[in-house]
């Protein structure tokens, strides 16, 4: 019995899908999985300041972490400039969206040119304007002296300024294109049953919205944890971060197991981090919509 052209075609779908997912499956082994393992082996084997690293398996560079008041000291400062970042970030971010996406053409275009501008220029080109706005000679330097802030250069505080400046548009982006989903007749329909201008942001736009805000957090608090250029030129030797600590074992000291094991541990609490974070806004905007 002859078996029909539609079963055959049934049948070779799955082997194209497979056979097309190769390429992808392929390079996110090589480009991802094989370098993390990688990191992981070198994170836990012996190192020695004469030898090198050495072969075996240690828990020595994380107990060396955990213990060190230091490094519990870079990380805690990380975590928390990187959540301070994301929330200024969602505060100014979330207005300039809805502002954005409620302008007329071609005003629209020109103000979304000015918000990507900046990505147009060098991270480092940036950072060393700050460094100059910040500068104590500068008038905004003066000006900080005689409010009693001192100098901001080389503090924490330039550090968040100069992250918000980079990341601002990461968390712009995605707003604005949530918003644009919206049904301009679910804005009226509120309008309707009248309900007042702020009635409608906070049960009608904000909630529809929410999935733009989750996405630009996460992708601002990822880029802020492990951001490198803007805490050294803007927090110089006493606003460190993790990722600079990364860099100082690799290339300064050699000491290739600790920075791996600096490196996991970031990753793991970015994961922890963004994954709670994604379970409650999730959970917060299945209740808002019912």
């Amino acid at each position: 019995m002859t078996r029909p052209a539609s079963d055959t075609v049934v049948a070779r779908k799955p082997k194209l899908g497979f056979l097309g997912a190769m390429p992808l499956t392929l390079l996110f082994l090589f480009l991802l999985v094989v370098p993390l393992v990688l990191t992981i082996v070198l994170s836990l084997r012996p190192y020695d300041y004469d030898l090198g690293v050495q072969s075996g398996w240690t828990l020595e560079q994380y107990i060396e972490i955990f213990t060190s008041n230091y490094t519990l000291t870079v990380f805690w400062r990380t975590l928390w400039i990187s959540g301070l970042v994301t929330l200024i970030c969602v505060l100014i971010g979330v207005p300039e969206s809805y502002i954005l996406s409620r302008m007329k053409s071609p005003w629209n275009s020109v103000f979304l040119l000015v918000i990507l501008s900046p990505l147009l220029i060098s991270l480092v080109v940036r950072a060393f304007g700050w460094s100059m706005l910040l500068n104590p000679m500068s008038p905004i330097g003066k000006l900080t002296q005689l409010m009693g802030f001192g100098s901001l250069l080389y503090t924490s505080s330039a550090v968040v300024i100069g992250l918000v400046h980079v990341m601002l548009p990461f968390m712009i982006i995605p707003v604005w294109t949530s918003l644009n989903k919206i049904d301009p007749q679910t804005i009226k329909a509120a309008y309707s049953l009248n309900a007042s201008k702020w009635q409608t942001i906070k049960r009608v736009i904000l909630p529809q919205a929410m999935p733009g805000i989750l996405s630009g957090s996460l992708i601002v608090f990822g880029l802020s944890t492990s951001a490198f250029a803007i805490p050294v030129l803007l927090g110089g030797g006493r606003s460190r971060m993790v990722s600079n600590s990364i860099y100082e074992q690799f290339m300064v000291d050699l000491n290739w197991p600790m920075g791996a094991a600096l490196a996991i541990l970031l990753l793991i609490m970015n994961l922890i981090i963004m994954m709670s974070y994604n379970h409650i806004l999730e959970r917060s905007y299945k209740r808002s919509l019912g």
